[in-house]
């Protein structure tokens, strides 16, 4: 058996296809999640499916804020830390502790735990949230960062803890900064998840804005191809980070007639004020994760939809993924 990796909110979207693919590499996974209310426990639960029952797969119900977690550092060479509190739009107001919790203090415990201990490799889940509503597009990783939403300034002050953690006490630690990841399991406040539902069930599709905001949208492999790359760098660079898109930009309104198109319905559409928090446009340059870790997306944008969209439509009536 190789090495021991720790998946830190293995139970999430992203977190449970990483844990299946590091299992697929012969890698040993221990995993950990809090099964925090943000969506319901029973969408996590069945996330688990393929991963409960393999005999190199650990899970433990932990909170990262508030237990010892060096017992679930040991023999761990690799770690890679999904957990957080997600939604741009709930990060506001007394809800702000929350994100504070999940999303700075739980990596500070963790990073802390991680000194002196056998990790080789600390990989952070950062997000594109930290560059706010740039105009210089697309962004570099030395773009600025001005995130425009308590969720955003979160991530970014885990980005923050890493190089910390790196620079004053050896912590092996890179991020990668993820672009609209989707793909079967996407969270259900997430929008295409929503847009699909509402297409499928000919319920209004509420749109924020004019629906010509633009994503650069990421197929959930590839985010997770991002994430096995790091185990074989040569060698652990200085702090680094990259960006991980999936080079398939397009608009809101661009992604609704694809969507028509593949659930074979005519979308009701609903545009309602902007949200705060929301940026106008995301586009990632992904030449440095290119180059430094052989980063390619491999997954077109009506690949990905089509397949999100049968998962989706396979699961109604098993799960309530509201």
């Amino acid at each position: 058996m190789s090495e021991r990796c720790l998946v830190t909110g293995v139970a999430g979207f992203i977190g449970s296809h990483l844990a299946e693919r590091l299992l697929e590499e012969g890698c040993e996974v221990v995993g950990v999640d809090c099964f925090s209310d943000y969506y319901p426990r029973k969408v996590k639960e069945a996330n688990l499916l393929r991963l409960r029952g393999q005999p190199h797969f650990h899970f433990a119900e932990v909170d990262l804020c508030s237990v010892d977690l060096r017992p679930y550092l040991d023999r761990v060479v690799y770690v890679f830390h999904q957990a957080a509190q997600p939604g741009v739009r709930a990060s506001w107001g007394e809800t702000f502790k929350i994100y504070v919790d999940h999303n700075v203090l739980a990596i500070q415990r963790l990073l802390e735990a991680c000194r002196g201990s056998r990790v080789r490799q600390f990989v952070y889940a950062s997000s594109s949230s930290v560059y706010g509503d740039i105009t210089d597009l697309p962004v570099t990783e030395s773009s600025p960062t001005h995130p425009v939403s308590p969720y955003g300034v979160t991530k970014l002050a885990g980005e923050h803890l890493c190089y910390l953690y790196r620079t004053n006490f050896g912590v092996p630690t890179v991020a990668l900064r993820y672009f609209s990841v989707y793909g079967p399991r996407q969270r259900p406040d997430m929008a295409l998840h929503r847009f699909i539902a509402a297409i499928y069930q000919s319920r209004p599709v509420t749109i924020y804005g004019d629906g010509e905001q633009t994503r650069d949208f990421t197929y959930v492999t590839d985010a997770v191809e991002a994430n096995i790359l790091t185990l074989r760098l040569k060698a652990p660079p200085d702090w680094q980070l990259w960006n991980i898109g999936g080079g398939s930009r397009a608009s809101i309104n661009q992604i609704i007639a694809l969507l028509e198109r593949i659930i074979g319905q005519q979308a009701i559409l609903e545009y309602v004020t902007p949200q705060h928090g929301d940026v106008r446009h995301t586009w990632a340059d992904v030449s440095a994760a290119r180059k430094d870790l052989g980063f390619a997306p491999r997954t077109s944008l009506e690949e990905g939809l089509q397949a999100q969209v049968s998962w989706q439509i396979s699961q109604m009536g098993k799960v309530d993924q509201r």
